[in-house]
């Protein structure tokens, strides 16, 4: 039998391996753009990324199992699945355009849905509240670097 936590882990992998669809002329042109002096931390993003994916997959497997297969917990898959897609979309997304207003708009997109997600969530469960919040956290520190990028990389804006 397959279990809910294995669709919820499955559909977020999957949704993920979007975020690949880049090309070596997109990778190209992010790794010339100029980073702000305080991101010393670049190489342990995707570590990140992956907790907080981690972590929203066990929230929304935590809300599924509250109240399975109801209308209101579908309605909030869809805002899970909406996060994540918007989430992935940045990378793919920004690249293609090479605009990082762009990006600092997915970014922001994301953390509004997040948010609204997590209130949502929260008087469902406690626990799968707290599991976005490290979303909430992270969110807009990446929101704010690619902002950031702006300044100093503005024919790329």
């Amino acid at each position: 039998m397959i279990r809910s936590w294995m669709v919820i882990g499955g559909v977020a992998f999957l949704v993920a391996l979007a975020a690949n669809l880049i090309t070596p002329s997109d990778r190209q042109w992010f790794k010339r753009l100029q980073r702000p002096r305080w991101l010393t931390f670049e190489a342990a993003i995707p570590v990140i990324w992956t907790v907080i994916f981690v972590c929203g997959a066990w929230s929304a497997y935590i809300v599924w199992e509250s109240n399975p297969g109801t209308t209101s917990t579908w309605i909030l898959m869809g805002f899970y699945l909406l996060l994540e897609i918007v989430t992935i979309a940045y990378t793919p997304v920004m690249f293609r355009l090479r605009s990082l207003r762009v990006g600092t708009i997915l970014g922001g997109t994301g953390f509004i849905i997040g948010l609204v997600l997590t209130l949502a969530v929260l008087p469902i469960s406690t626990s799968a509240a707290l599991l976005l919040v490290p979303y909430l956290l992270w969110s807009p520190i990446g929101t704010y670097t690619t902002w950031q990028m702006i300044s100093l990389n503005p024919q790329d804006a």
